[in-house]
Parts: C-alpha cells; structure tokens; sequence
C-alpha cells in the first residue's frame, strides 16, 4: 500500500537545472520512485555527465537534455526534446548578490527571463497534454525570500513571488483536469550555489540566528515534499505553497 502511494511507475518527469544541488536531488528521488527522468541543464558538462552516470548506477530510467532558459530559443529547445511530460518541476533559476541600486537592466532581463518568463512557457508548453491525459503534476522551487527578502536578492525574491503568483493560477484552472500545481519554498539550503554566501563563518552564524530549526537545510529536504506532491498520495493538495525553510520564514 506504502509504495501504490509514493510509486511514480509510468511517468515522465523533467526537472529543470537537475545536474547538481536541490534539482539534483529531487530528480534523483523521482527516478527511486519508478519515474523516468529528463535530467537538465543549461549547457553540458562534466557535472551533468557525472549525474547521469550516479541515475545510472541507481537504475534510475533517465536522459539528459541541455537548453539555457535565459536565452529567448532555450524553452523551444527543451520543449523539442523532451515533447511530453506527466511531471514538471521548475527548479532552475539564476540569481545575482546585488542591493536594489546596484542592479542593471541586463541583470534584470537575466533573472525574470530564466526565472518567470521560462517557468511560464514551460507551463504552457506542456500543461495541455496533462489536461489531455487527466494526469499532470507541476512543482516550482521558490524561495523563503518570498516572504523574508534578503537586501541583495530583491530581482531574484521578485521574481519567485511571480513564479508561486502564477502556478497558483495554474492550479484553480486545471484541477479539475488532473492536474496539481504547487510551490515549494527552500530556505537557506546547502548548496554549491551557496557555498559563497555560507563561507564567512560570521555571516554563516548570523544567518543561522535567524532559522528556528538553527540548522541548514539539505536538497534532500526539499526532495521529500516534492515527491509527496507528485504521487497519488498528494493527489489532492494543489495550490499550495509550502516552505522548506526550518521556519526561517517566519
């Protein structure tokens, strides 16, 4: 009964920006779960070869795909190769360390491109054929910057208020379809992305002050919530947007 819950036997899932970190580790765990997996990236490397070869090793059915979203061709791209999915994760984003005066224009287009204006056309892209098939499951990776907005990341914290703004829309029209929509929200996780910002021991410390679990997180506490939303035992949860954040958005 446990695994008719949690089995993702049959379906296709492609996660965006999979070669490393929290998309890494979710599309690792939908793969354990029976799905088979697109893993994602912006553009091929030895990370992304290094990934595949560990889905391999876990018997995970998988395929690799390359497209950079900021680019205006990259969603037609990803779109071309992978052509249907039964679930969507939209974890791949950009972000940039810079206070409000200090942003430019072509930071700007940058972040809304790859974080709001892929998020939607791959929505668009692939939410009919869920519809279709009266089964569909899309997730999209915010931020506890949503709700607690860090003075350096005001474009990127903007940008995934605009990504939970619009799957919730996403939800209220294609529930009765099928098909879930949800946002979850990470808080500060250990990744190589913020191997930077976490590397001042001083920082790090003033940082973790303000997390009530007084720990970072990990990708794999983002992966479980993940694949509870997209199996048959979170078939009825959509229009969520839960928090990963160890109560940092509190």
């Amino acid at each position: 009964m446990l695994e008719q819950y949690f089995s993702l036997s049959g379906k296709t899932a492609l996660v965006t920006g999979s070669s490393r970190g929290i998309g890494r580790s979710i599309a690792m765990l939908l793969g354990e779960a029976g799905a088979e997996v697109w893993f994602h990236a912006s553009c091929p490397s030895a990370v992304l070869d290094s990934t595949i070869a560990e889905a391999v090793r876990r018997n995970i059915a998988c395929r690799s795909v390359t497209a950079d979203l900021s680019a205006a061709d990259g969603v037609g791209q990803l779109v071309h190769a992978v052509r249907e999915c039964d679930i969507l994760i939209l974890n791949a984003s950009v972000q940039s360390y810079r206070t409000l005066e200090d942003f430019d224009p072509e930071e700007f287009a940058r972040e809304f491109n790859t974080n709001v204006r892929a998020s939607f056309a791959l929505v668009q892209a692939f939410l009919p054929g869920m519809r279709e098939r009266r089964f569909g499951r899309i997730v999209t990776i915010g931020s506890v910057n949503q709700w607690k907005q860090s003075p350096r990341l005001c474009i990127y914290a903007a940008t995934k208020s605009a990504q939970a703004n619009m799957i919730m829309n996403c939800a209220r029209t294609s529930a009765e379809f099928g098909v879930t929509a949800n946002n979850i929200a990470p808080g500060v996780i250990a990744t190589d992305r913020n191997r930077e910002a976490l590397g001042d021991p001083a920082a790090a410390q003033k940082i973790l002050e303000q997390i009530p679990a007084r720990r970072f997180g990990t990708p794999d506490d983002c992966a479980g919530i993940v694949l509870l939303l997209c199996s048959e035992a979170g078939s009825y949860i959509t229009g969520a947007d839960i928090p990963v954040a160890g109560g940092m958005q509190l």
